[in-house]
């Protein structure tokens, strides 16, 4: 199957009327929060036993179109030691896997934001692809004050999305472009929108 024919066939899969995309792709820290509030210990075991209980839910593939997982995911198994991306495609569930590496200050841009991960990513790719991923995310966040995102800021990151999104097309794997607009802050709604629209338009 050609590359063009991957993607086509793995956008089909995954995208229809009715159905969503579950985000099951919290990072360490997230995860460890998370499990913290419900007095469980964010184990290696623990996060395995999690995501197959949710991709083993009966009929989950009547509501959700693909999933996002998180990199160590993609090498857990169910209880029945079935690979857990297999365990989402038997309810026609695509997998997909986050590839982005965090994010930090972006220099000469003080406030703005930059995500990390390019750095072997056609690679990463490359295995995430064997192990059962067929689509990947990469998030950019935009925090907003007064000064914030700034001009460089909205095209230093929208670089890194386009730059992203065209490894993923050379390996086969369909990307989900996310800039993603932070809500926090004293800002009004007004403000909100008229970011939202620069980042948009970058």
């Amino acid at each position: 199957m050609s590359t063009s024919s991957e993607l086509q066939q793995t956008i089909a899969d995954m995208v229809d009327d009715h159905r969503g995309i579950l985000a099951a792709d919290e990072s360490l820290p997230t995860i460890t929060k998370r499990f913290a509030g419900i007095n469980v210990e964010a184990t290696e075991e623990n996060r395995r036993a999690y995501r197959a209980l949710l991709l083993d839910t009966p009929d989950l593939g009547k509501y959700i179109a693909g999933v996002i997982l998180f990199e160590e995911t993609l090498a857990q198994k169910d209880d029945n030691q079935v690979p857990l991306p297999e365990v989402a495609w038997s309810q026609k569930i695509v997998p997909g896997v986050k590839v982005d590496k965090g994010k930090g200050p972006l220099p000469g841009a003080p406030g703005d934001l930059i995500t990390y991960g390019l750095d072997g990513l056609a690679n990463r790719l490359e295995g995430y692809k064997k192990q059962g991923a067929r689509f990947a995310k990469w998030r950019e966040v935009y925090p907003i004050s007064h000064h914030n995102p700034t001009q460089m800021g909205r095209h230093a990151n929208a670089e890194m999305l386009v730059r992203y999104a065209a490894v993923c097309q050379e390996m086969g794997v369909v990307p989900i472009v996310e800039p993603e607009v932070l809500m926090d802050g004293d800002h009004d709604i007004d403000r909100c929108a008229s970011v939202t629209e620069h980042v948009l338009h970058s």
